[in-house]
């Protein structure tokens, strides 16, 4: 290969990079009705407390979906209103309650199911503060993305993770959940 040749393909791999570093960058955005918004661009956003009125605003950003890990006894948790209003902005509603103080491994199990349907991609997952959000998404990207551990927690910390018990959780699940 001549030297302008390689020129080109290291130049053209840099850029390939580049944009695979900025397609996986975490942004924030004020949402009208949504708490903590957080978004890795066309793959998930994670989220703390989102209203009713907010849905037609995801589905105008392009969800496909909204998983809600409230549970339903959490102040403002309107899961009723929350689901009728994905519905009549045509989004799909997933609830599946999560506990933050006490995860149960059965709710990482239904994530992972909803995360791998491809009809609802792009999802917007959310829950009081995105900390519960952030947390499934860290199991998500190790157990069905195949990531570093390493790498899926910088993310998940940029999405919003702050609670210690639950990164370990989610990595206490994805150690077992790995390759299945």
């Amino acid at each position: 290969m001549s030297k302008i040749g390689t020129t080109v393909v290291i130049g053209v791999a840099a850029m390939l990079l580049a944009a695979a570093a900025a397609v996986a960058q975490v942004s924030t955005e004020t949402v009208e009705g949504v708490t903590n918004f957080r978004q890795i661009k066309s793959t998930v956003a994670c989220a703390g407390a989102t209203t009713p009125a907010a849905m037609r605003g995801i589905k105008d950003m392009g969800f496909a979906s909204v998983v809600n890990l409230r549970q339903a006894s959490e102040n403002g948790a309107d899961i009723e209103a929350g689901s009728a209003a994905a519905s009549t902005a045509g989004l799909k509603y997933i609830h599946i309650p999560m506990n933050s103080a006490a995860p149960d491994a059965a709710v990482f199990d239904q994530f992972m199911a909803a995360s791998r349907a491809p009809a609802n991609q792009p999802m917007f997952v959310h829950c009081g503060s995105g900390n519960r959000a952030a947390a499934v998404w860290l199991a998500k990207r190790i157990v069905v993305d195949g990531w570093t551990v390493e790498r899926a927690s910088e993310e998940a910390e940029a999405l919003g993770l702050r609670s210690a018990p639950l990164k370990q959780f989610a990595l206490d699940y994805a150690k077992t959940h790995q390759g299945k």
